[in-house]
């Protein structure tokens, strides 16, 4: 699977996608059988979730040509896969015993990583199977071979199958493994080829066209009202604002003062930008935020690049810049690690969120990028959720986007939730929209959801007012993973079972700001018209912006709370819902009835008034079939951080 980062242009112009990707729980694992263990050598053991959902009967296309090319990876299981599982949810549940004691990574790979033996055995069939090992680590055997090998090797027939237009390979039944490595395996990947993986090695792309808003604009939320304008609602709107700063931001989520000092947060994304510290420096200097300190700032890159047309590169270096100087602003002493991934694919996140866990690179860890649940190969939802419990014992927490598309339907035209967002052991982060008063005062939120009415020809009203929809905080409920345990008693039914009898897990968990109408001001350096790369600031928001705000609040937390590790943090925010530590989010904070909408003007050529300016109203709240409500919802979960939530963790 291919992840997508935020649409920069999009959540730009206030029409946006999020930047996500996988989830589940681990498999069973103790280590490997003897022989005498498994008196039948052919008998096989299932690898479920190997034959993804699109490949059905109806889209079949017969048997794949026996001699293409296939790579895969088959994830190792680890010594104690259910004991993994239990031992993360006892660390991070407060109401535990072992609630806060974590592992080091060293000790969590002596107690549940793969054996060796496991990898003797498991290299041992890949290649009797006929298949090439190209590379082996703590977590997987990488292999290489054509169609008919990996067939003997997974026990399955591989077809080609139509999906979207295109013709893609996949499994015809689900894969095994031997029996006697049963307990060995996890799962595999790359069975399934849609979309396809460049292997050639590519150069990074300058940064993408520069962006502009254009004014009037507010300095804070309601400051500058559009009175020469029709009005929304029944009463005159404000204009955007100019794009809130890392000191309205520390005053709306109540930051008082912890910096967060002696913390790290990691950052993951594809790509890198060259220009980060350079943007970053220049960003804070202009917009009040402490400099940097020597070392504050680092990178963890891989040796080469791959997939950079296919994955738009350049659009990633926006979300590189907007998640650190997110960051920053909130949390202006915590140290910031930039981990960037050879691509969006599944394997080179896989790799580079198991870098962050191997190397324990931090404590808290933002990630701007997803993908659709029906998107995700079934097969990497354990592989992720590996990942993340292992973080989890070792006091990691990973806060993923929830996306920008609302419930999806006008995106992909079924009700689904993002991934890895979706998982039962990361933090969702929704969206809101989110005014900011005089003297960085929380005024209000609403669920972030845009309807966009353009001003009519004669400036006199807003076309076919409140208008169509544009983007809003992804959110609902798995049709794969079950209600996890710190949902239960909060999530309502009528979400939790939207899909049936089964309560399934609900997203988000928790919310910040992430509409671009209500958005954060970034800098960075940008191409010109005239292709000079030049530094700009504009405002920009999306659920991109959200999860490193959270981030960032969490830094501020865990400094209050002595400095330890938070680690996977669900159960304590659920633990908050219905306080006064949380901010209870609703599509109305005016009252029923009540719309509220900012008046937005913007370049039609997204750089200056050459080609004329465009206007139009935008009114918010209104979040597809999702709403933001009392008590939990699929907007912004348990709702944002209130002024006493950073509080709430210092230890008394």
């Amino acid at each position: 699977m291919r992840s997508r980062r935020t649409n920069r242009a999009a959540v730009r112009t206030g029409v946006s996608l999020a930047a996500t990707l996988p989830l589940l729980a681990g498999a069973l694992a103790l280590g490997i059988p003897t022989a005498q263990a498994a008196p039948d050598p052919g008998a096989r053991a299932a690898l479920s979730g190997t034959k993804p959902l699109w490949a059905t009967a109806k889209a079949d296309q017969g048997a794949a040509p026996a001699s293409s090319a296939v790579t895969a990876r088959v994830y190792l299981a680890g010594r104690d896969a259910a004991g993994l599982t239990a031992y993360a949810k006892a660390v991070s549940d407060p109401g535990s015993a072992s609630y806060g004691k974590f592992l080091s990574a060293e000790e969590a790979q002596r107690r549940f990583g793969a054996t060796k033996n496991q990898v003797t055995a498991v290299t041992s069939w890949l290649k009797g199977a006929g298949l090439k090992v190209t590379a082996t680590t703590r977590h997987y055997v990488a292999v290489s071979g054509n169609v008919a090998t990996a067939q003997q090797a997974f026990g399955t027939e591989l077809h080609s199958y139509r999906k979207d237009g295109r013709t893609y390979r996949a499994p015809q039944r689900t894969a095994s493994a031997p029996a006697g490595l049963k307990d060995a395996v996890l799962t595999v990947s790359g069975l399934d080829n849609a979309p396809h993986r460049a292997s050639h090695q590519d150069e990074l792309p300058p940064p993408d066209a520069v962006f502009r808003n254009s004014g009037p604009l507010s300095s804070y939320y309601g400051s500058k009202v559009a009175k020469d304008l029709p009005r929304a609602y029944g009463k005159k709107a404000p204009y955007t604002v100019k794009g809130y700063t890392g000191k309205q931001l520390r005053g709306a989520y109540g930051a008082g003062r912890e910096t967060g000092r002696g913390v790290t947060v990691a950052i993951t994304d594809a790509y890198a930008s060259s220009t980060i510290a350079e943007d970053a420096a220049r960003y804070a200097k202009r917009n009040g935020d402490a400099a940097y300190r020597k070392g504050q700032l680092g990178q963890v890159l891989p040796d080469a690049y791959t997939d950079t047309e296919a994955c738009g590169a350049s659009g990633w270096y926006g979300e590189e810049t907007l998640d650190v100087e997110a960051v920053h602003a909130v949390a202006p002493e915590a140290n910031i690690t930039y981990v960037g991934s050879a691509s969006c694919n599944d394997d080179d996140f896989l790799d580079t969120l198991s870098s962050v866990v191997d190397g324990h690179l931090a404590d808290i860890v933002s990630n701007s990028w997803s993908d659709v649940e029906t998107n995700q190969t079934p097969a990497l939802h354990d592989a992720y959720d590996q990942v993340f419990q292992l973080g989890a014992i070792e006091g990691i927490g990973f806060y993923f986007s929830s996306g920008d598309s609302g419930d999806e339907v006008a995106s992909t035209g079924t009700k689904q939730v993002d991934v890895p967002a979706g998982s039962a052991w990361v933090t969702s982060v929704g969206g809101t929209s989110l005014a900011v008063g005089r003297h960085d005062r929380y005024e209000w939120e609403t669920g972030w959801g845009t309807d966009q009415a353009a001003l009519s020809d004669d400036g006199r009203s807003w076309t076919d007012f409140p208008g169509a929809y544009t983007s809003g905080a992804g959110g609902g409920t798995s049709a794969v993973v079950e209600q996890p345990y710190y949902q239960k008693g909060v999530v309502p039914d009528s979400l939790a079972k939207a899909n049936g009898d089964t309560p399934m897990r609900t997203v988000p968990d928790i919310a910040a700001v992430a509409d671009p109408n209500t958005g954060f001001l970034v800098g960075q350096t940008q191409t010109f018209p005239d292709g000079s790369q030049q530094y700009g600031e504009y405002r920009i928001g999306g659920t991109s912006l959200a999860a490193p705000v959270i981030a960032g609040v969490q830094a501020l937390a865990q400094q209050a709370h002595g400095g330890r590790a938070l680690g996977f943090a669900n159960p304590a925010i659920y633990d908050r819902e219905g306080t006064r530590r949380i901010n209870d989010v609703t599509d109305h904070p005016r009252g029923s009835g009540k719309g509220l909408a900012v008046v937005r003007v913007d370049y039609a050529n997204g750089f200056d008034d050459s080609e004329g300016l465009l206007t139009s109203v935008r009114s918010l709240g209104n979040d597809s079939s999702l709403s933001a409500v009392r008590g939990y919802d699929d907007v912004t979960g348990v709702g944002s951080p209130a002024p006493g939530y950073v509080e709430s963790y210092r230890k008394r």
